[in-house]
């Protein structure tokens, strides 16, 4: 069995970038082997900023039909954790401890508390350890 792993938002994002992407290439490879291989992780944060950015920025935003589409069938096999007094307690104590922004920790304590091996973004410090999370930047070549 594979090690489960964490994606943050900008995998998502940059899965939409066009098939000449080398970034929307890792990205839609990492999106499929979580869903087929049941080892991706995704919390509620990052479907609501993924959301965010598909419905409003996206150069051709996402219609509402094509977002219950994409939440059923990407983020619905993916989403395993759950917003808790107990992550965002955790996160404080990475805010405190580690200096990372909110947002990142929040991540960071999602990927710990679903006991991820990576959490795969490029907005924290690649190889960067936290216990045994490791971050991976896979769009580094």
């Amino acid at each position: 069995m594979s090690a489960k792993f964490f994606l943050d938002t900008n995998i998502f994002i940059y899965s939409f970038e066009g098939k000449s992407s080398n970034k929307a290439r890792a990205a839609l490879q990492l999106i499929r082997q979580a869903i087929e291989k049941r080892t991706g992780v995704v919390s509620y944060q990052v479907v609501q900023e993924f959301f965010h950015v598909a419905l409003r920025r996206f150069s051709r935003p996402m219609t509402l039909s094509e977002a219950e589409q994409y939440l059923a069938t990407t983020f619905r096999p993916l989403l395993v954790v759950n917003s808790s007094l107990s992550l965002y307690t955790e996160a404080l104590q990475m805010v405190n401890r580690f200096k990372l922004p909110w947002y990142d920790a929040l991540i960071v304590a999602s990927a710990i508390a679903s006991q991820c091996d990576v959490l795969y973004s490029e907005d924290l410090q690649h190889g960067q350890q936290f216990g045994k999370l490791r971050i991976s930047n896979p769009f580094l070549p």
